[in-house]
C-alpha cells in the first residue's frame, strides 16, 4: 500500500510510506525538514514492521514543539494502517 501524509507542526512537510500485505515498511520517502535526520529514519524503519516502528517513534518530541519528524511518522504509520484495515475489510466484506 502507498500512503501519502502531510505532516503538522515539524519541518518536513510530506511522508510517502509503501507497506506491503505483511505490514511491513519497503520504502518511506520524507520531503523537507533535516536530510541527514530524514535520511536516518528512512534507513531505520525500512524493512521493519509498521506497527512496531508506530509504537516506538510515538510521542517523541522536538525541543518545546509537542511533536518531532519521528512522531509524526508514527502517526502517518497508524493512519496507513489504519487505511489497510479498511481495504482488507472491504475485500473480505465483498
Amino acid at each position: 500500500m502507498n500512503y501519502t501524509y502531510r505532516t503538522k507542526g515539524v519541518c518536513s512537510r510530506k511522508m510517502e510510506l509503501v507497506i506491503d500485505r505483511d505490514g511491513v515498511i519497503r520504502e518511506l520517502r520524507i520531503t523537507g525538514g533535516c536530510h541527514g535526520n530524514a535520511q536516518g529514519l528512512e534507513r531505520l524503519v525500512v524493512g521493519r514492521p509498521a506497527a512496531e516502528v508506530g509504537a516506538l517513534l510515538r510521542g517523541i518530541r522536538c525541543e518545546a514543539k509537542s511533536t518531532s519528524c519521528p512522531d509524526q511518522l508514527s502517526l502517518a504509520i497508524e493512519e496507513a494502517l489504519k487505511e489497510t484495515d479498511k481495504d482488507k475489510e472491504g475485500v473480505i466484506n465483498s
